[in-house]
């Protein structure tokens, strides 16, 4: 009896882990899953081509690549690897190549420090490189092409990185709490820290050497200075000695007035020489702790930040301190433009432009002024800041925001690449047609040496990180167009699709339908037309376009959409704020007439009538309803497709997409209807036909409050 009793105990737990919508995956891998290849005939032919690895260089990163192939070997191919000077994959770098190799070394000449070939020659592959670090890089993407499941005979792949700095800004307070940030508390344990080195962190640097990223900033922009106090720097130490290996330099952001806070002093005025040789004190202080530093990070004379404009110094003076500072040991100052003055008249887009450009050709060469996307505030679309091409003396680093403050938190799919390829491949015209935001970034338009990229992390200690398993491709494509911006939105994709969800070539073909369109989504159910900043208020969850009673006029959304009986849109032409201005003249002429304005930006630069013609021949009104209902439908339908996927994705990354996207088609008819309710006081127009009716009152909506969302400031 006691035996049948165990059977049955034994099926029914069977039963309930089959049923348990948990199983498997649960998304902490992230696209460096090593699951056994399930086609037996390719994975026989990587077994049967790959019998012996000769690692020819010792280092810490040396053993890195090692362990990373005995991983990837144990996984993939259910086998382990043979390390021998007789094999037939080869990872050494140039000056170990032997004679008969010297085709390979022809190959290293033009790759730069941190760049790889991948080469067959004689029936061998090389990953070869200059550096160590280069042969990590080179060994992730050898690695990418067998989860991939892809050839890899005859190759011949170099690459090397088009932007110098790629780096990481974790908006992460000491004590944990991450600013907008989804994915729980900070990954980053400072309480524990120097001793206490959580395997996460081994992880997280895997995770971004595998993708191509450079730099670190653990800290905060709003920054604390205690991160400067000796205490601190041994904490920051313990990250760095981690990272290191993985060709990762740690970089902190400042706070402005920290000669005060924590120097005894009684400025923090830039021109002043006891300011100065603080700095100087402080950063040598740094890098005899931490050789390898990167850098500074500064937010200053923002949103409350104390910077150099407090003694009515310019941002170069602020700036340029730092910089000489920091120029005896190669660091960098990545000085943010995100400034918005609070007795500046002008409208708030035209502020980083009016502040930055006089000052260009001022700023110290290792210096590289930040620039956000757009020059508003990493809204779901906005145009280009006109800042990027405008200083041909001056570098400017592009700061994309990975963490979707604006775009649905964690709960909504959308898929960056579309919106970072759209940033990156906007031509400013500055040089003529060509001249992209790319190649300003990249410092070839101008010959800038120094070129970085940014991206605000959507870190956090979730078990899957980013706190939904498709928020990690955004992580995943930042690091991608870091590396090389000439990639489409679409290969990343399937990329980051074939290594974390599955390799079935009509599931991916779903996959990437759904990332390729979602973003267009979210557009169109929060912010269609180039209407903008329609969050509610400080956590900027939810819709909000009636707020108009803060603070600062610019706070408001009121201040963007500027609706009222005669029409929608905020005027940035001549006749309203003049933001055209700012653009090369083939822009300033097209975003002058509403009839060349790219549709999408219509509401950007134009005031129009309610029943203005759009070029679909239906009202403004009418059009700006359809474009809302289709953020709906869009939701649904990447619903629909994900669900038919459901054999092919494991259970648990399956369910935690599931109920993100019921939340979010719950959410995108709540932005509909509130936004299109409000908005109809002032059209007075009815709702066209087959528009679906609002479910509440815009009275109900607009008593929503959620003093408890996360992530806020």
């Amino acid at each position: 009896m006691l035996r049948l009793v165990c059977v049955f105990l034994l099926l029914l737990s069977q039963v309930a882990v089959a049923q348990n919508p948990f199983a498997g995956d649960d998304g902490y891998r992230l696209w460096l899953k090593y699951d056994e290849i399930t086609d037996k005939q390719q994975r026989q032919s990587y077994v049967k081509s790959l019998t012996a690895i000769d690692i020819r260089s010792q280092s810490d990163t040396a053993n890195v690549i090692q362990q990373e192939l005995t991983d990837a070997w144990q996984g993939l191919l259910k086998t382990a690897p043979h390390f021998s000077s007789k094999a037939d994959l080869i990872i050494t770098k140039g000056d170990q190549l032997s004679k008969n190799e010297q085709s390979i070394q022809t190959l290293l000449s033009t790759i730069g420090n941190e760049g790889f070939v991948i080469h067959s020659l004689n029936g061998k592959t090389y990953i070869a490189a200059n550096s160590d670090i280069g042969l990590l890089y080179g060994t992730f993407r050898f690695l990418r092409l067998l989860q991939t499941e892809q050839s890899i005979k005859q190759l011949s792949i170099s690459e090397s990185p088009k932007v110098q700095l790629r780096m990481l800004n974790h908006w992460d307070d000491l004590d944990r709490h991450t600013e907008r940030g989804y994915a729980g508390q900070s990954i980053f344990d400072w309480h524990k820290l120097p001793d206490y080195k959580e395997q996460r962190y081994y992880d997280y640097a895997r995770a971004n050497a595998s993708i191509g990223i450079n730099g670190i900033v653990p800290n905060n922009v709003n920054a604390n200075s205690l991160i400067l106090t000796p205490h601190y720097l041994q904490k920051v130490k313990a990250l760095a000695d981690i990272f290191r290996p993985y060709g990762i330099k740690v970089y902190l952001s400042l706070k402005f007035s920290s000669p005060q806070q924590i120097g005894g002093l009684s400025t923090s005025d830039p021109l002043d020489k006891n300011v100065q040789q603080w700095w100087k004190d402080k950063t040598a202080e740094i890098y005899k702790i931490i050789p390898d530093f990167g850098g500074y990070l500064v937010k200053a004379n923002s949103e409350g930040q104390p910077g150099p404009g407090d003694y009515g110094r310019t941002h170069a003076e602020g700036a340029n301190m730092l910089a000489k500072a920091l120029q005896p040991f190669g660091g960098n100052v990545l000085w943010r433009a995100f400034v918005y003055s609070h007795d500046a008249k002008a409208e708030r887009s035209l502020q980083a432009y009016n502040e930055f450009v006089p000052l260009d050709g001022k700023f110290e060469p290792n210096v590289s002024v930040q620039v956000k996307n757009g020059p508003i505030d990493f809204q779901p679309r906005e145009a280009f800041s006109a800042l990027f091409g405008a200083t041909p003396q001056t570098s400017l680093a592009m700061e994309f925001q990975i963490t979707q403050e604006y775009l649905g938190f964690s709960t909504h799919l959308a898929y960056l690449g579309t919106m970072y390829k759209e940033a990156l491949d906007a031509d400013t015209h500055v040089k003529g047609e060509g001249s992209t935001v790319a190649k300003v970034v990249d410092g070839s338009l101008y010959n800038i040496p120094l070129s970085a990229m940014a991206g605000v992390a959507n870190i956090g200690m979730d078990r899957n990180w980013t706190g939904h398993i498709f928020g990690q491709s955004n992580w995943y494509v930042y690091g991608r167009l870091a590396w090389d911006h000439d990639l489409t939105a679409a290969e990343i994709a399937e990329e980051w699709a074939r290594m974390t969800l599955s390799n079935d070539d009509k599931a991916v073909a779903n996959i990437v339908d759904i990332m390729m369109s979602s973003r267009e989504h979210v557009v169109n159910y929060m912010t269609p037309l180039g209407l903008h900043h329609l969050m509610d208020t400080g956590h900027h969850y939810g819709p909000g376009p009636w707020v108009g009673d803060l603070g600062r006029d610019d706070w408001n959304p009121t201040y963007y959409h500027r609706a009222d009986e005669q029409g929608i849109g905020l005027d940035r032409t001549a006749s309203g704020t003049n933001g055209v201005a700012q653009y090369a003249p083939y822009w300033q002429k097209r975003f002058s007439d509403p009839a060349t304005t790219p549709t999408e930006l219509l509401l950007w630069f134009h005031h129009l009538d309610w029943d203005y013609k759009m070029p679909s021949g239906d009202t403004l009104w009418n059009e700006l309803a359809k474009h809302y209902d289709a953020g709906v439908q869009g939701v649904a339908e990447m619903q629909a497709q994900w669900l038919a996927l459901e054999s092919q994705i494991e259970a648990n990354q399956f369910n935690q997409v599931k109920m993100a996207l019921a939340i979010q088609l719950k959410e995108a008819q709540w932005w509909r209807d509130a936004c299109m309710l409000y908005f109809q006081t002032f059209s007075k127009r009815p709702f066209p036909a087959g528009f679906a009716a609002p479910e509440h009152s815009l009275e109900t909506y607009r008593s929503y409050q959620f003093p408890y969302a996360p992530g806020r400031g």
